[in-house]
């Protein structure tokens, strides 16, 4: 008996051990972008380096705000695209689509997932750029190369749909079928099971699903690198060209390090990043919290 006791004890700080490793690794890069980034601190306020809209390192101007409302936009879009395209996906594949339809296409959206995001840059550049030039644009009376934020938040679209609609779909298969049977032996029709038992009793599932898509939509460098334009100004239309974080600090970083305060604008620019992906995953589980508190 003692022996299995230390044994149970010995796996158990072992695990301890294993979080506290995990959590130490998040505090020294967090710590470490903080102590890079102070001679930018140190020299500018925290107000002009976060709302300056001028990025001029060879003038010392270091404005931040055109970078972060293209992260934004490109986020945004990519979302307003893709959450509920994967919440309609899901729902067919669970409730309408036959078993061996379902056993093709999740294959298929997993190799959607594997796939390199510098091809979804350049399949981007080839055919969305070109479209939204020729077609979209037209439609709205603008003048555009193509390379702009809708560009930026279609490809993204695209590069975070696999990883949501399978999670999606796996939350929905979860839902347990005596509920479903129960919904339809009182009347219900299939959809009305579906949008007012199902989708309800899921979405703490699906909002985690919709958390995971907008993090990696949040961190993607390469592919809207190559089709957002990479103007450092402040994006009014989606027509306009922008610069998210990633873009900047992918395209920058290496280089003209002799500039003062160069590089500690690109070590803030990680730290912004951080602390953006880490106060909206919080937030969310928050949220999350609450909802599943609510279901119980």
């Amino acid at each position: 008996m003692n022996g299995r006791l230390r044994k149970d004890k010995f796996i158990k700080i072992y695990f301890a051990s294993i979080l506290v490793l995990v959590l130490a690794v998040v505090f020294v890069i967090a710590i470490g972008l903080v102590v890079k980034s102070m001679p930018l601190l140190e020299s500018e306020s925290l107000g002009k380096v976060l709302f300056g809209k001028t990025w001029s390192p060879m003038n010392g101007d270091f404005g931040f705000f055109p970078f972060i409302m293209g992260t934004v936009w490109v986020t945004v879009i990519s979302l307003v695209i893709a959450v509920p395209l994967c919440v309609l996906a899901a729902m067919y594949l669970i409730a309408y689509a036959s078993t061996r339809l379902r056993n093709i296409v999740l294959p298929l959206i997993n190799v959607l997932a594997a796939i390199p995001p510098v091809l979804y840059g350049v399949w981007g550049v080839l055919f969305v750029v070109p479209a939204i030039r020729e077609y979209v644009a037209p439609i709205f009376g603008v003048e555009t190369t193509g390379y702009s934020v809708l560009a930026g938040g279609m490809v993204l679209a695209v590069m975070i749909f696999p990883i949501m609609l399978s999670i999606m779909v796996a939350v929905l298969s979860g839902i347990p079928k005596d509920l479903k049977d129960a919904s339809l032996a009182l009347g219900a029709t299939r959809w009305e099971t579906l949008t007012k038992v199902e989708l309800l009793k899921a979405r703490p599932g699906l909002l985690a699903a919709a958390v995971l898509g907008i993090s990696r939509a949040f961190g993607e460098t390469i592919a809207v690198l190559m089709v957002c334009g990479n103007v450092p100004k402040v994006p009014k239309f989606l027509f306009d060209a922008g610069y998210p974080l990633p873009a900047l600090i992918a395209n920058n970083f290496g280089e003209m390090m002799s500039i003062p305060n160069y590089d500690a604008a690109l070590m803030f620019a990680a730290l912004l990043l951080f602390v953006i992906i880490l106060g909206f995953n919080m937030g969310s589980r928050l949220v999350l919290n609450r909802m599943e508190g609510e279901a119980a």
